[in-house]
């Protein structure tokens, strides 16, 4: 067997240039790169074998390794989950940053490769810098942390472990039923190693991403239960997005008269104006699909997560005759809500059910009411693009602007914590599909600027928007600096409300006081976070970055800016002051939240008591 002498490190970089994946009768190459942040578990390993010429595989510097990861995450679901970044990093703290974004990563079911430095697998400089002594077991380090976040977790802990862990690695990257974080965690002296590995593990390797077909018998039972249905309804969800299934969706629900709701990752499959799109659904979703859901007598869900959200906690769907079904290639979800499970892929099998001959002449018993549900969500969403308030701009009202008259249709818009999800999933409109790119399965606030350099390195040629709230700005905007290295130019809108108001929001609704969430000074007097509000001046600090800072805080402020932010060429920051408690309510929906049973203030107990009512009237499994 014809062998080459390489690092442990050199012979990984060298087998990750060589993966591709074929879909569709389509063929790429699937690892475009690595973000990182050199330090001690890393840089003379790994770094050495990215710093050779013989490497091809582009680097990019990171400034937080969470971010790092969040920008892979980005990439990848830019590309569907069919291309990935890889992310590298030192022992301890570096690695334990990226546990945060491989959570956020696999929760989304987004493929991407972590690699960690680890300690030496020798133990002789022990105890390493950066490392955490376990006293019970040695063999447990920081990069443990990574085990109930991945979905394939391995440790190199000699060189030629690496061919078998690798073949995992790719099995489980290119599974779209399993996907999510990979980790391999690679000591520092093993990295830099020598062993003859086989040319043949550096060939060319193809990972045939095939779509699962769905049954006959699975088709005929799917399509019992609409045939059965008076009043179904779909659930798209992001299983819809990969599969490019919304051509699909659109046929099924148009010729059977079926309405739908998004769920975040499901948005913008199908456009905006689609007869049959009821909007957003669950918590922050519109009051159209809300309404339409409690009536439902078949809900089915197609690629999604059925998350409390999605569901408003099993609340939702107050039809006590209503079942469920789920279309999924996870079978996980595909049982979720005690549904009949298909476990296929979302459009062969939306493809099938729209000739499904036992469906011939069905059509659903929902009548001109699902035409006015949708006339009357669109003038609540007219309204709130119009809304004014006193002296600052609305939250909605800014979404509008952007949505309506100042972003190309074509404009990549990303964001992923507080209450800018809600809003958007109610009332963007999605005209282009693939624009809307929203990280909402794990909620994680300082995902959004990150995000926005991922898609922008996975689509240069397009407009990426990041719309971003102050609280997850200030958490996590570092990779603004890299979009600045890398001349991928990003425009960042930070709608300043001066504070958590998302969560501000969901203390005050369970009766508690504000407190702590409000962007305040202590109060010299009651030695409590009540005194004066901060004022931050976010343009300054996107210009201390080196990015263009531009300020807004009304409509023509915020028309100039755009207009401005649109013909730079560098990264812009828009600091968009808007009045608090201007983001849009909770349409006709519920969420289950752990209220005090027992308290002193007696506006918490009489919330405690109305979460007991609605308890009573949601679903058990």
């Amino acid at each position: 067997m014809k062998t080459v002498r390489l690092t442990m490190a050199q012979a990984l970089l060298r087998f990750l240039d060589n993966q591709y994946v074929w879909f569709d009768g389509e063929e790429s190459k699937f690892v475009e790169g690595v973000f990182g942040i050199f330090g001690h578990g890393c840089v003379v390993g790994i770094g050495e074998a990215l710093a050779d010429s013989a490497n091809t595989l582009p680097f990019y510097q990171a400034k937080n390794e969470q971010g790092a990861v969040h920008a892979a995450t980005a990439f990848a679901k830019e590309h569907n989950r069919r291309k990935i970044m890889a992310v590298t990093s030192s022992i301890g703290p570096g690695a334990l940053n990226m546990v945060v974004g491989a959570g956020t990563a696999t929760a989304n079911h987004i493929p991407v490769l972590l690699l960690p430095g680890d300690v030496f697998a020798c133990r002789q400089p022990d105890p390493v810098l950066q490392q955490i002594e376990i006293p019970h077991d040695y063999t447990n380090t920081a990069n443990d942390a990574f085990r109930p976040v991945s979905r394939y977790w391995d440790r190199i802990n000699r060189p030629e472990q690496l061919m078998s862990a690798m073949l995992n690695a790719m099995r489980t990257l290119t599974d779209m039923a399993e996907t999510g974080a990979v980790t391999i965690a690679l000591p520092q002296d093993v990295q830099g190693e020598a062993y003859d590995y086989p040319v043949e593990f550096f060939e060319k390797r193809v990972h045939y991403i095939e779509r699962r077909i769905p049954s006959d018998t699975q088709l005929d039972r799917l399509a019992e239960l609409v045939r059965g249905a008076k009043k179904p309804m779909i659930i798209a969800g992001g299983g819809v997005r990969y599969s490019e299934g919304g051509a699909e969706l659109a046929a099924v629900c148009e010729r059977y008269a079926i309405p739908f709701g998004e769920t975040q990752a499901g948005k913008g499959t199908v456009l905006w104006d689609n007869p049959y799109n009821m909007s957003g659904i669950g918590v922050t979703g519109s009051q159209a699909s809300n309404r339409l859901a409690q009536e439902a007598d078949l809900i089915i869900g197609v690629g999604t997560r059925f998350g409390d959200f999605t569901t408003c906690s099993k609340w939702l769907f107050q039809n006590p005759e209503c079942k469920f079904v789920s279309i999924n290639v996870a079978g996980a979800d595909a049982y979720k809500l005690n549904s009949l499970p298909i476990i296929a892929d979302a459009k062969l099998t939306l493809a099938a059910l729209a000739e499904h001959p036992a469906l011939a002449g069905y059509t659903s018993s929902w009548g001109t009411r699902v035409a006015e549900e949708k006339r009357l969500w669109n003038e609540e969403v007219d309204r709130l693009y119009r809304e004014e308030y006193p002296s600052l701009l609305s939250q909605a009202r800014v979404l509008g602007e952007l949505n309506d008259h100042l972003l190309p249709h074509s404009a990549i818009v990303v964001s992923g914590s507080g209450s800018i999800p809600s809003d958007m999933q109610r009332v963007w409109r999605t005209r282009v599909e693939g624009t809307y790119h929203m990280e909402y399965a794990f909620s994680c606030m300082g995902y959004e600027v990150a995000a926005g350099l991922g898609a922008k390195i996975a689509h240069p040629d397009r407009e990426v928007v990041v719309i971003i709230g102050d609280g997850a700005y200030t958490m996590l905007h570092t990779e603004l600096l890299t979009s600045v290295q890398e001349g991928k130019k990003i425009i960042v809108v930070v709608l300043d409300n001066a504070g958590f108001h998302c969560i501000d929001n969901l203390q005050a609704s369970q009766g508690i006081v504000h407190y702590g969430n409000e962007w305040r000074k202590r109060d010299e007097q009651s030695g409590r976070l009540e005194g004066s509000s901060l004022s931050v001046d976010y343009a300054r600090n996107a210009e201390s970055w080196g990015a263009v800072g531009l300020r807004a805080t009304n409509p023509e402020e915020l028309a100039a800016a755009v207009r401005r932010a649109l013909s730079e060429k560098r990264s812009t920051l828009i600091d968009c002051k808007v009045a608090p408690k201007s983001m849009t309510n909770g349409y006709e929906s519920w969420w289950r939240v752990g209220t005090a049973e027992v308290s002193n203030n007696p506006a918490v107990v009489e919330a405690w008591g109305e979460l007991q009512d609605d308890i009573a009237k949601t679903r058990k499994f």
